[in-house]
């Protein structure tokens, strides 16, 4: 799931589309787009029929519009803070020579730390204008790193692993050697597990924290959910190596992540999975990530095949398999969280 300074400028492509009405609206303002009117997206029928928090004899009633202009005031602040001072920071990142298809440690961090940090900057801010609390917007402070966290992490590696454990059960994949040994492990596995971590932080806040919250208390939380998932998707599309297998993968990935933050009520599972499942796929197994490879890999692996069936350069996340363990673990999840807590309009 796109991690690399080029997702950051796609992510920035994404967003001025998202600003555009998604390329297809142009009689829409800014404010519309980024929160579509509610006639624009059907609303869908809640899943499973779980329960929905708050006065049922509210459902389905429009906000007074005063509502929605203010909110659409308050979401185009948080964007002009997330994206702006990244864009800026962007560009200087990209002006040396780099490889495209190529992450390294150095490279990466520092510009995901950046963006991390200016999402929940704008998170921060919002969230005082509107007297609210970051816990409102699945971010509560304090469960930061807590069980959930680490249990979304053990779901994120073990899920890329039953992908690559299916590719190998098939002969379509193989481990060639051991590329790292002694500190050089410890070295990179931190390395990349803080790159990582930053990805996490700054996709799902971006993706799936105020936005999210924003747009549910306007259409409800599975057609906003279905909105960013495919800006999500979007924000991969210039990724060197990426491929239409690959981007669907990326939309269905983030329709897993809103599944996980509705039935945990926050996104802090959702970023240890998103984490782990990078770690994995880069550093673990030394797979391509969204159709990038990245330096420092702990093992030298391979795939042989078609590209459907391998991921190609796209990575395992580009395989089919990858599309039926997703669908597998969207099914565990139901069964180990049955409950929605995440509300399906927030008040």
């Amino acid at each position: 799931m796109g991690h690399p300074s080029v997702t950051l400028r796609a992510n920035s492509r994404a967003m001025v589309l998202a600003l555009c009405g998604c390329g297809c609206h142009t009689s829409l303002s800014p404010q519309e787009a980024l929160l579509p009117d509610e006639s624009g997206l059907p609303l869908a029928k809640e899943m499973n029929n779980e329960p929905v928090q708050g006065d049922d004899s509210n459902q389905g009633k429009a906000a007074p519009r005063n509502s929605w202009r203010s909110d659409r005031v308050r979401l185009l602040i948080w964007a002009g803070i997330a994206f702006v001072p990244l864009a800026l920071a962007l560009m200087l990142h990209l002006g040396g020579t780099r490889n495209p298809s190529v992450l390294t440690v150095r490279s990466e961090f520092p510009i995901k730390a950046i963006a991390a940090f200016f999402v929940l900057l704008a998170t921060w801010v919002v969230s005082h204008m509107e007297g609210r609390s970051l816990d409102d917007y699945g971010i509560p402070p304090g469960q930061a790193f807590g069980k959930r966290f680490w249990e979304g992490m053990v779901w994120g590696f073990a899920m890329l692993s039953a992908i690559l454990l299916v590719l190998w059960g098939s002969g379509h994949f193989r481990i060639d050697s051991v590329a790292l040994a002694g500190g050089a492990v410890c070295k990179w596995a931190l390395g990349w597990g803080a790159t990582f971590l930053a990805v996490a932080l700054h996709e799902e806040l971006a993706f799936r924290g105020y936005w999210l919250f924003a747009m549910a208390r306007r259409i409800r939380f599975w057609p906003a959910a279905l909105f960013l998932s495919a800006v999500f998707g979007a924000a991969h599309l210039g990724n060197h190596g990426e491929n239409a297998l690959g981007i669907l993968q990326v939309v269905v990935t983030g329709l897993l992540f809103c599944l996980m933050i509705r039935r945990t009520g926050n996104l802090w599972f959702a970023i240890g999975f998103h984490a782990a499942w990078d770690w994995a796929e880069t550093f673990f197994y030394g797979t391509p990530d969204s159709g990038l490879l990245g330096v420092g890999r702990f093992l030298n692996t391979s795939v042989r095949g078609a590209n459907w069936v391998t991921g190609g350069s796209a990575g395992p996340e580009g395989s089919i398999f990858a599309m039926v363990i997703l669908v597998v673990c969207a099914g565990l999840i139901h069964l180990r969280f049955p409950k929605a807590i995440y509300p399906d309009r927030p008040e």
